[in-house]
């Protein structure tokens, strides 16, 4: 991982040096944009109307819009002289059940290093892990002030960045329409017949594995397939037709894998009072 964050834990008058390193890996394929006639690649100068053309990053400061076309500048200093030293720190404030902090709120998550005291970690790594629960503590990431919550599961410590609650927003309405008991234990039925284990070994990005294959064949001189399934026009079924059709229906495969069977549009109508 190449990504690696160095801070500390405290945890009352425990205090542990850690570093953070990244759980996740992006597998993106990337592209440069190229000029097309000459296939030399496409560079983004900053500049601005009255800039010099020699201009350098030394040149360039952050500036906060606060009215059309009137900016207030920030330096690092400035950032660096509002920040304390405690907020460089992860400090555990309180600890609640994992089932608490609804899925909306995470965003990154890290493994959890220590660098010394190895006994006091693993004492709070333990601990956490037999309680089942989470804590919760304020940091800084870079220059960003961060809540965050630290989990032990496995033998090893994670640390997920969350969201703030006004960061979060609220949920779009929704019309509220009225579902017969019938249909909702048809619905339980279907959800019965599809429920698994999840292993996320079964999905796989289809995609990428496709444009990866398309750019191997372009590199060896070879054209890439252009052939693709055309489109069926699916039956239209009522919701109650649609629910009794599907409940018969074997588990679908994993990976988003189609079942054998068509899937069908539903067309809903309201029920009749």
């Amino acid at each position: 991982m190449s990504f690696s964050y160095k801070s500390a834990i405290s945890f009352g008058l425990v205090f542990v040096p850690v570093s953070l390193h990244l759980t996740v890996r992006t597998q993106d394929i990337g592209f440069n944009m190229l000029y097309r006639k000459t296939g030399e690649r496409i560079r983004y100068k900053k500049t601005c109307t009255n800039c010099p053309p020699d201009l350098t990053g030394q040149d360039i400061v952050r500036g906060y819009e606060y009215q059309k076309g009137k900016y207030v500048t920030i330096t690092n200093e400035e950032l660096d002289a509002i920040k304390t030293e405690r907020d460089k720190s992860i400090e555990i404030s309180s600890f609640v059940a994992l089932d608490e902090i609804d899925p909306v709120f995470f965003e990154k998550s890290y493994y959890i290093k220590p660098l010394g005291a190895e006994k006091a970690f693993k004492l709070i790594q333990l601990a956490l892990e037999s309680k089942g629960l989470v804590g919760i503590a304020k940091t800084v990431l870079g220059q960003k002030d961060q809540l965050v919550a630290l989990r032990a599961v496995g033998g090893n410590m994670l640390l997920y960045t969350l969201h703030f609650d006004d960061e979060v927003q609220p949920a779009p309405k929704i019309a509220d329409e009225v579902v017969t008991d019938a249909e909702l234990k048809l619905a339980k039925d279907i959800i019965a017949n599809m429920t698994m284990k999840f292993n996320p070994k079964d999905y796989r990005d289809e995609f990428r594995t496709k444009l990866r294959t398309a750019i191997n064949a372009k590199i060896a001189g070879k054209r890439v397939a252009t052939t693709r399934s055309k489109a069926q026009t699916a039956k239209i079924l009522t919701l109650m037709d649609a629910l009794k059709a599907s409940v018969d229906l074997k588990k679908k495969k994993p990976g988003g894998q189609k079942n054998a069977t068509k899937s069908a549009t539903i067309k809903t109508r309201r029920q009749s009072a």
